[in-house]
């Protein structure tokens, strides 16, 4: 490849050169023909523009050089996704798969199966941990695999600690961000991260009538069963209750579980508002997302097809940081405009003073703390 670019450079330079010893007739701007050589000026121009055109060529063809592979073994992986395709997160699924495939020159094909239908996150999670060949890669909730060691991971889902979505677009672009993604691979988990996004703040909502913070005691409200939510919900008085996400609506209509948290999105394309029609904006945690690949998945790929996929989820997470804060203002108008009962909170310092217990149990270590600091000062 490098040859045939230097080729194209020597190319242009000699034609270049012909045109300066052999002359050239040009067309001026009224398109009539000026005969005789040109001015050693204009040729010399020419010569340098062929030059810059050639050595453009060559730098374009450098850029994309990595990504070259269209002639590379074809593969296909199987994406999992559990919220619709409508979701920000199922848009942001659509955008990786579209641009993987684009940029490895359609030698690797992205199945993406959404809306639950491969299983839970948390089973589809504990499919690829097991590298059980069923999925290759997931959209994940970027806590999750603080169940599987992600002490790093535990720190996204800490509540109030990205105080905007700039907050976070600023630690998802950096360089902490890229050593966050390499800590399940460097656990030997079996998996790896290729980029971060997210879906909006997540809220509670309910199917009682709740104003404020002192409304959630005593409530039942649905966790994952994670060591940081099973701390929040306590830390609100309120009672933690594992359930899966797929038989949440069910559990919510039957009053197995009273509240729940989402972000505005989801919890609309959901339908959970038709069994629990009141969201209270507490904006609790940031819903940090990451897509994961299985090491197994990867090792199938050439370095060229490894490229692609990175940089796909580079522009993923861009499209992701543009739609996000759009999409989600939409659904919110449109779930007012619906009759949600959309409560607002608008002092938030009881809330994090209720929760700031379970920062500090988890917060526990010199090297967390710095983390932690790392992460508060990026806002």
């Amino acid at each position: 490849m490098r040859k045939k670019l230097l080729s194209i450079v020597l190319t242009a330079t000699m034609a270049a050169s012909m045109l300066i010893g052999c002359g050239l007739q040009s067309v001026d701007q009224g398109g009539a023909q000026n005969p005789g050589q040109e001015p050693a000026g204009q040729a010399t121009d020419a010569a340098v523009a062929a030059t810059d055109a050639a050595t453009d060529a060559t730098s374009a063809t450098d850029a994309t050089v990595e990504f070259a592979a269209a002639n590379d073994p074809k593969v296909t992986f199987v994406m999992a996704e559990v919220n619709p395709l409508d979701t920000i997160v199922g848009m942001t699924d659509t955008k990786f798969k579209e641009e993987v495939e684009r940029l490895s020159g359609g030698s690797i094909e992205i199945d993406l199966q959404a809306g639950g239908v491969l299983g839970s996150e948390n089973d589809i999670l504990d499919g690829m941990l097991a590298d059980n060949g069923i999925c290759d890669i997931s959209r994940i909730s970027a806590f999750s695999l603080t169940n599987y060691g992600g002490t790093k991971s535990l720190l996204l889902s800490l509540p109030y600690t990205f105080v905007s979505r700039e907050h976070f677009w600023n630690f998802a672009q950096s360089d902490l961000a890229k050593e966050f993604l390499e800590e399940p691979q460097q656990n030997g988990a079996g998996v790896r991260g290729i980029f971060y996004g997210e879906e909006g703040f997540r809220h509670f909502f309910t199917s009682k009538d709740v104003s404020g913070i002192e409304d959630l005691k005593g409530l039942k409200i649905r966790v994952s069963n994670d060591p940081v939510m099973n701390g929040l919900v306590e830390g609100l008085g309120a009672s933690p209750t594992v359930v899966a996400f797929g038989e949440l609506y069910s559990a919510l209509q039957t009053g197995v579980v009273d509240a729940a948290e989402q972000p505005i999105a989801n919890y609309k394309s959901n339908a959970f508002p038709e069994v629990a029609n009141t969201m209270i904006l507490d904006g609790h945690t940031l819903g940090a997302i990451e897509v994961i690949i299985t090491d197994s998945a990867w090792e199938k790929m050439t370095p060229a097809q490894q490229d692609a996929m990175m940089e796909a989820g580079k522009l993923a997470g861009e499209y992701c940081k543009e739609i996000s804060a759009q999409k989600e203002a939409e659904v919110l108008q449109q779930l007012k405009d619906e009759g949600c009962n959309i409560v607002e909170v608008t002092d938030i310092k009881p809330w994090q003073d209720a929760v700031a217990p379970v920062i500090d149990a988890q917060v526990n270590t010199d090297e967390l703390k710095d983390l932690y600091q790392q992460l508060l000062d990026l806002q």
